[in-house]
């Protein structure tokens, strides 16, 4: 059976920086495979289009660019915010306020959104809201373990309770660096729905 729309398919794979060569920033084996519905938005479409067609057993390996990734890093995504904006009951928990501490917040809009502290000064904190990986080309090699059809469940899953915060990660925080789920935790029609912060 070839992966298409609709289709289960489980991969294991290697995530690389720029190319075979780079740091490895991921690495997925056969003890929990990456398992999702082919063609249903859960993975980057450019990584989903490249394992179109293919079989299980068949190994890959191939490029994404960062413009067909997570885009190119924007310097305007680098804001300074006033360290007051973190305060709980009057008084910064500096513990929170520390350099690569990604932090749930939310913009004017309501919309949910992750930050990382890259600088704090006496009264600034600089965050970076771009994505992790923006501005990196990601190298996969990789392997399909199975490929199925979807049940009718799964193809028509119930209501959407929350967003499981940290299920994607790995390390806990709302922000996920998998092709495996959203970019981030909640997205403007779930605002309210779970608790990121």
């Amino acid at each position: 059976m070839e992966i298409s729309q609709n289709k289960v398919a489980a991969i294991t794979y290697t995530l690389k920086q720029d190319n075979d060569e780079g740091k490895v920033i991921e690495t997925i084996d056969e003890a929990k495979p990456v398992e999702f519905i082919f063609g249903q938005g859960g993975l980057l479409p450019s990584f989903e289009n490249q394992l179109d067609g293919m079989k299980a057993g068949e190994d890959f390996k191939f490029m994404v660019p960062c413009g067909e990734a997570y885009g190119v890093f924007k310097e305007e995504l680098l804001i300074k915010l006033s360290k007051d904006i973190f305060a709980q009951d009057g008084t910064v928990n500096d513990q929170i306020l520390t350099v690569g501490n990604q932090i749930p917040m939310m913009d004017s809009q309501g919309r949910r959104m992750n930050g990382i502290v890259r600088e704090v000064e006496e009264t600034e904190v600089k965050m970076d809201f771009n994505h992790p990986l923006a501005g990196q080309d990601l190298f996969f090699t990789g392997k399909i373990e199975m490929v199925r059809e979807a049940t009718y469940e799964e193809l028509n899953p119930p209501a959407h309770q929350g967003c499981g915060c940290g299920s994607g990660s790995g390390d806990g925080s709302c922000g996920t660096k998998d092709e495996n789920s959203n970019d981030s935790c909640c997205s403007s029609e779930e605002q309210g729905s779970c608790g990121c912060g």
